[in-house]
């Protein structure tokens, strides 16, 4: 969650997790999604629910991800909440297909789109964001690939997964890999390690912090 308004992927836990930090759901004035794996996107249907039942909505919310993300959020929230589906807003929501290198903006967020490389059946994107002068990078579930290098370099942040921590992680980033990103980008941006194996370990390397459930940066 990125100052209150610009939430990055949707977990099945996402609303909890929000409440729990004291955001208000209706708050979230865009939501970004990399892929369409469930535990990135699974929690948009539960955000819907809460707009439908609990905390009307009236600001409009913007969502951006793969090609048919549309049509995806509304197949899988008919599957879990038909009456949520169907039933008519009090907001409007707006949909944003991503492709490689689109560049916009929504609800006042600069953005840049990149795809990276995750799994074969999927397009999965990191994204590059602007807010008040300082810039945000986001990796989204990649291995090693030249598009993070443009994403993060310059950045003031760089949010970067690093889930592989033995020979059958699947295709994620490593400590390795962690550290040729730190070689290759220099002392900037600050790195937040996140998406992290439960078997993880300390990393000793510089610039880099590792993210905790409902942990908050200011940087």
């Amino acid at each position: 969650m990125l100052n209150g308004r610009y939430l990055f992927e949707a977990s099945p836990v996402v609303l909890p997790h929000l409440k729990q930090c004291g955001v208000p759901p209706e708050d979230v004035e865009a939501v970004f999604i990399s892929h369409f794996h469930g535990d990135h996107f699974f929690g948009l249907p539960f955000l819907l629910l809460e707009y439908s039942e609990l905390a009307t909505r009236v600001k409009d919310l913007a969502i951006v991800g793969p090609p048919g993300i549309e049509e995806r959020l509304r197949t899988v929230t008919e599957a879990g909440f038909p009456r949520v589906a169907s039933k008519e807003r009090t907001y409007q929501e707006t949909y944003l297909e991503l492709q490689d290198g689109l560049a916009g903006e929504v609800a006042g967020l600069k953005f840049l789109a990149r795809s990276v490389t995750h799994v074969d059946d999927l397009q999965c994107f990191g994204f590059r964001v602007q807010l008040g002068g300082r810039t945000v990078a986001y990796s989204g579930d990649t291995k090693m690939c030249d598009p993070l290098l443009e994403l993060a370099e310059g950045a003031d942040v760089f949010v970067v997964e690093c889930s592989c921590w033995d020979d059958t992680c699947g295709p994620h980033l490593s400590p390795h890999d962690v550290r040729e990103l730190r070689r290759q980008l220099g002392p900037t941006p600050t790195f937040i390690l996140t998406h992290l194996s439960a078997g993880h370990q300390v990393l000793d390397i510089e610039h880099v912090l590792v993210a905790e459930d409902l942990a908050r940066f200011s940087l």
